[in-house]
């Protein structure tokens, strides 16, 4: 077993047929299935089953693909550690779900050391992404939340991935709407007042994760509902189909994106705990440490 065969495994089952994943991985497809059908007997399991209609993997090959994703992020980070050109600069890396105030002590950080070689990185993506990142080291720190609907479920995530969670705010759950809405300038609305209008949604990738949404009311039924994963997409469906978000009711008057938007307090009652992980016993870098100092300035419990 090599890491070009865990690659050619993750290529295959994220693609619709083998063709698919030979044309991406600039290999011919009879070397793609070869290397497989390789692994595949070395571990003496079916990681794919094959058939007229196409691949799709087996139970086992479900299993070994989230050992499969680790090793290769695993190798990754090494790789770009040791092996790249990049290897002699300083590093650091945050992942966050979209939180102004995280990328505020981000860039925080760059400001007060101002290293002269530096490779920084701020992913701001899914739920189970921040935590995966934090636990296999891609990120130092991440930026989470979680309400009623998911504490527990989070909760045990944070746990079975060893990570430690530091809770920053509470905050009750505001609708955001555009200047031109309707609703804009009102103090209080409900979701029944709402429901006539669509709720846009950030994609957290499939129904099974829902429980992981970083939004409050996650288990509120919605009639109408759009999944974006592009905060620029999401602005322009709430200013042109009178569309309506929830969030934390957070809004910078620095981001250009977001100074369309008003927040108005939800009559229903949701509140969000948001905070930062780290890994569990994990020592800190300079940056990492910094960052989470940084982060007390947003602190209100």
């Amino acid at each position: 077993m090599n890491i070009n065969q865990l690659k050619y495994v993750l290529e295959v089952a994220a693609s619709s047929s083998m063709r698919e994943a030979a044309t991406r991985l600039f290999v011919t497809q009879p070397a793609l299935s070869a290397s497989i059908r390789e692994l595949e007997e070395e571990l003496g399991i079916h990681i794919f089953n094959r058939t007229n209609k196409g691949i799709s993997l087996t139970p086992e090959g479900r299993e070994f693909i989230v050992y499969a994703k680790k090793s290769v992020g695993q190798y990754a980070i090494l790789e770009d550690r040791y092996l790249s050109a990049n290897r002699n600069r300083e590093r650091f890396s945050v992942s966050t779900q979209h939180y102004n105030f995280a990328i505020r002590s981000f860039t925080e950080v760059i400001r007060k050391f101002s290293p002269e070689k530096f490779l920084f990185s701020i992913h701001e993506t899914k739920t189970r992404d921040v935590l995966e990142h934090v636990r296999d080291m891609k990120s130092e720190v991440g930026i989470v939340s979680y309400s009623s609907a998911n504490e527990a479920v989070l909760k045990k995530l944070l746990k079975e991935y060893q990570l430690d969670f530091v809770p920053l705010m509470t905050r009750a759950a505001y609708a955001y709407v555009w200047k031109d809405h309707p609703y804009a300038g009102r103090d209080v609305v409900s979701l029944e007042e709402l429901k006539k209008f669509p709720c846009v949604a950030f994609d957290q990738s499939d129904d099974s994760n829902f429980y992981l949404t970083e939004e409050a009311m996650a288990d509120y039924d919605f009639e109408k509902m759009i999944r974006s994963d592009d905060r620029a997409t999401t602005m322009e469906i709430l200013a042109e189909l009178n569309g309506y978000s929830i969030g934390s009711g957070m809004l910078s008057g620095d981001d250009v994106i977001l100074q369309g938007l008003t927040a108005i307090k939800l009559k229903e009652e949701d509140p969000l705990i948001i905070g930062y992980i780290t890994r569990s016993g994990a020592e800190l870098s300079k940056y990492g440490q910094e960052y989470v100092n940084d982060l007390q300035r947003f602190r209100e419990i």
